[in-house]
């Protein structure tokens, strides 16, 4: 891990009440997470390569279903925005068993579009259309979203690159091929509550 500035002490800030700090204090603050901002995705990787080795009942581990459904965006022309929320929309599994696509879709939401991101926090809903009748749950639960902008996007997402994730002799490509395409799109946040409208601007 990287050797930060505000491990020392003279790179942290001095209050102990937030409504006790000055501007040199934010200053060694809004230095500090930029360091570690930028390490995010390695981050995101590392929570990523915890779902290796669990199946869950399924054909094959969560890893592989992620890297798989990944693949076949990727070999399905998606552009890499898209192909990064393939890669990641399950890692919520670890933390979130109950909401993970919640999960997933929180953590991309800065740096995805809308679209994006509305896919993500509802594919477990649209997700059960092809089990939930098994379950006793009604299999067209997604239909409460019907008419939205990004129910098509979503079904889409559902069928050509999630329900179909599941193959063990699939020619999956590796997480390493993905990493660079993680890291472009999480370079740079396009929206958060902790940017300037025209630092907002400059990332669009």
């Amino acid at each position: 891990m990287t050797e930060h500035p505000a491990d020392h002490a003279e790179g942290r800030a001095q209050f102990h009440a937030m409504a006790e700090g000055t501007q040199e204090d934010w200053a060694k603050i809004a230095m500090a997470s930029a360091v570690f901002n930028r390490e995010l995705p390695d981050r995101v990787i590392g929570h990523l390569k915890m779902l290796a080795g669990d199946c869950g009942g399924f054909a094959v581990d969560r890893l592989e279903h992620s890297l798989q459904s990944a693949t076949l965006a990727h070999r399905d022309g998606m552009d890499e925005e898209y192909v990064v929320c393939a890669l990641l929309h399950d890692m919520g599994d670890i933390l979130a068993s109950s909401n993970h696509a919640e999960l997933g879709a929180t953590v991309l939401r800065p740096f995805v579009s809308e679209e994006n991101w509305w896919m993500l926090h509802h594919h477990g809903i649209f997700q059960g259309y092809y089990f939930f009748h098994y379950l006793g749950l009604d299999r067209n639960m997604r239909d409460q979203f019907r008419g939205h902008p990004s129910f098509e996007r979503t079904a889409m997402f559902c069928a050509r690159h999630d329900q179909n994730a599941f193959n063990p002799n699939y020619d999956t490509m590796p997480l390493e091929a993905f990493v660079p395409m993680v890291n472009r799109v999480m370079a740079r946040p396009k929206r958060s509550i902790y940017m300037r409208d025209e630092q907002k601007i400059a990332a669009e």
